[in-house]
């Protein structure tokens, strides 16, 4: 009996595992049911399927896995996948442009023919766009040599252009890039580009010197007398563009930053040229910025003082009431012309200088009433005669020197003259006190409102 009921306690026992380890495999069949997506139910039901065979046949063994289908395998290798692989690194686009650029660079140097080599200049120019490191790390790999030679090489006027904005990508915004294309023997090489080409096929060369220029303003050696007749050609040509012209006005400007270039500025013939342009409202005041700087040395004096347009040009400028910087430019030199030469103010004095100087001393801005009032004070010594009835109270004389019906004609428009730039000053002069007027007022309202404001009244 104690027999019988001993195995009858074991055969329990043995359910009792049986069925715990049922429940166990059970819930695992359900986690992995939970995590397996719906298309893989085969997975999930095969599965479970083996853990309940394995318990009832096999205790000691593992469930074995299912088996999918390879067109299975891949939906759901396809849905797990974004959710177990890592984010994308945002460094994986590195080597790609590294990559690039490598193959771009080989082909620039060792492309058989000159399409090859284009393509590699047009990819350089796309990855130096926008990326300063990058612009650094090309031209440190030996680029710029050879697109120089290729720039000499071309012909065609298009593909040249494509290898000069190549260029003028790489030198933007590195000067050391820039002293690469100078070592280079660019500005030694445009004789060559000059003769191979027109001018207005050329012109597009005129950024690139503009940006070259900049040395000048370093302590790099740059010879202002490799780029200057083309500069100067630009310049004086009627088929230039505005926009050409004000860049080569620009890289004139540069070069006379530097004093020790402007002896090969005004030896190039540069300063009748500027003198020209500066009555060009489009260039003129890039041109008496320069002009400006030449009048800082005595060369730069002295060659706009013989030159003989220098008066008349600068008076048309200082008459240009809508543009008072170049009323100033202009009202500076010849300040500087009428103090230093009696030449120069004997000139004047015949264009009719000191009714100009009268309207800008009462209607320039205050830098331009300033410069006028200075050569005003140059003309009080020159006699009565040339000035006329601009220097004093000389009616008397005026009279007596314009006798008959012409000459008080004359007197009485000179008077109306005078009458009509005093109102118009005085005009102005008043438009000025109640414009300030109105702006104290609205300051007042706005000090009384945020005194009379309460803090209780802010929302914070």
């Amino acid at each position: 009996m104690l027999d019988s009921a001993d195995s009858i306690d074991d055969k329990r026992n043995k359910k009792k595992k049986k069925s715990s380890k049922l429940v166990l495999h059970r819930f695992l069949a359900r986690i992995f049911d939970f995590l397996v997506p719906p298309c893989s139910s085969l997975t999930a039901t095969t599965t479970s399927n083996s853990i309940e065979a394995g318990v009832v046949g096999l205790e000691d063994e593992s469930p074995a896995p299912g088996v999918l289908s390879p067109v299975m395998e891949e939906e759901v290798v396809g849905r797990v996948a974004p959710a177990e692989q890592e984010p994308p690194n945002d460094g994986a686009v590195e080597p790609t442009a590294a990559a690039m650029t490598r193959k771009a660079v080989k082909q620039l140097h060792f492309g058989e023919c000159e399409e090859v080599r284009l393509a590699a200049a047009a990819e350089i120019k796309k990855l130096a766009a926008g990326d300063p490191r990058r612009k650094r790390l090309v031209a440190a790999l030996g680029v710029v040599p050879p697109l120089v030679s290729l720039l000499v090489e071309l012909k065609d006027d298009r593909r040249r252009k494509l290898v000069v904005e190549t260029l003028v990508e790489l030198a933007h915004g590195t000067f050391k890039n820039k002293a690469l294309i100078v070592e280079a023997g660019l500005l030694v090489k445009l004789p060559q580009l000059m003769s191979s080409e027109g001018l207005p096929k050329t012109q597009h060369l005129a950024p690139l010197l503009l940006s070259l220029s900049s040395l000048a303003k370093t302590q790099f050696p740059i010879d202002p007398n490799h780029m200057l007749p083309f500069v100067i050609q630009m310049l004086d040509s009627v088929e230039t563009t505005d926009d050409m012209k004000r860049a080569c006005v620009a890289t004139l400007y540069n070069l006379s930053t530097k004093l020790d270039n402007i002896r090969a500025i005004v030896s190039g013939g540069a300063v009748h040229v500027l003198l020209k342009l500066s009555q060009n409202r489009k260039a003129s005041e890039g041109a008496l910025t320069t002009l400006g700087n030449l009048m800082l040395t005595e060369t730069g004096k002295k060659a706009i003082d013989e030159d003989s347009i220098a008066p008349e040009a600068l008076m048309e400028v200082m008459a240009w009431e809508d543009e008072p910087k170049c009323q100033e430019l202009a009202a500076y030199i010849l300040m500087v012309l009428a103090h230093r030469s009696k030449v120069q103010r004997q000139k004047m004095a015949e264009l009719r200088i000191v009714p100009l100087l009268l309207e800008v001393a009462l209607l320039g801005s205050p830098l331009a009433q300033k410069r006028a009032l200075k050569i005003l004070q140059c003309f009080k010594h020159e006699g009565s005669a040339r000035i006329g009835g601009h220097s004093g109270p000389q009616t008397e004389q005026y009279l007596s020197l314009s006798s008959g019906s012409a000459g008080r004609q004359q007197l009485r428009e000179c008077k109306r003259a005078v009458k009509n730039m005093v109102k118009q000053s005085l005009d102005k002069n008043l438009q000025a006190i109640i414009r300030r007027a109105n702006g104290s007022e609205d300051f007042s309202c706005l000090k009384s409102l945020a005194t009379t404001s309460s803090s209780k009244s802010l929302p914070y």
